[in-house]
């Protein structure tokens, strides 16, 4: 599997932060059926499944094999994973990390943070590399206070453009492995980081429960997590098929 292959499926990402607390009295038996379930039905509606790690993390042992046994279910069935960590460091540490995600998963992608600077994201993006897997390199994220560093102005731009700038020149062929992450809910920000990133795919969450609007474009990946793993609040496999047909049928360009 090359990840690369999820940017000609439709433009939908299934966010999973699962709460065990709405999966009644057995929550990770519920939780794995309910995900496999709902893996399946939305097959045909996404372009990947994107695991965001803390969730998992925090159910301890059992959580992590809960994801490694999600993560492999949705490979079988033919969807791309994102293992959503924002992992960073340096030297081998970093290398650790790559190899615990995108050496574990070949083809899969993994969100990394850009702030010690892009020597130290060198084994992510070459992991990727030998792995036919991805790399999003966080550039506008989503949540309100994110300008405080990212719209920093840097000679007349916001510093995130800079980052988006550098990035965009990686890579080879039609679509870099390096992409980025540019929140749904700043969409002037994803069409800057665009124009200067041209073959960069962008990971755009925040569709949905944050407010953000899926965006219509090539290499674009709308990610929504409550809205689609819990629509109304629950596991609801019939609620997460609407709001799938909605999304898609909502996308603006």
């Amino acid at each position: 599997m090359d990840f690369l292959e999820a940017l000609a499926r439709p433009p939908l990402v299934l966010g999973v932060d699962p709460r065990p607390s709405l999966h009644g009295p057995e929550p990770l038996v519920h939780l794995r059926r309910y995900a496999l379930e709902l893996f399946e039905a939305l097959a045909t509606r996404l372009a990947a499944v994107k695991f965001q790690l803390a969730f998992f993390e925090a159910l301890g042992p059992e959580g992590m094999a809960l994801l490694w046994e999600l993560a492999s279910g949705a490979r079988v069935m033919g969807l791309p994973v994102i293992f959503d960590g924002k992992r960073g460091d340096i030297g081998s540490t970093a290398e650790a990390y790559a190899a615990a995600y995108l050496g574990r998963f070949p083809g899969s992608a993994l969100t990394v943070n850009p702030y010690l600077g892009l020597e130290a994201l060198s084994p992510f993006f070459q992991a990727a590399e030998r792995g036919q897997g991805a790399v999003f390199v966080l550039a506008k994220t989503s949540n309100p206070g994110s300008g405080f560093l990212q719209d920093f102005p840097v000679e007349g731009r916001p510093l995130y453009l800079h980052l988006a700038e550098a990035l965009g020149r990686m890579g080879e062929g039609e679509w870099s492995r390096v992409g980025m992450v540019v929140g749904a809910t700043y969409p002037e920000a994803v069409w800057a980081v665009r124009r200067v990133a041209p073959r960069s795919p962008l990971l755009l969450p925040g569709v949905g429960a944050q407010g953000g609007r899926p965006l219509k474009g090539p290499g674009l990946l709308n990610a929504a997590s409550r809205a689609l793993f819990y629509p109304g609040g629950r596991p609801d496999l019939e609620g997460a098929l609407r709001a799938a047909e909605d999304l898609l049928g909502a996308l603006v360009e």
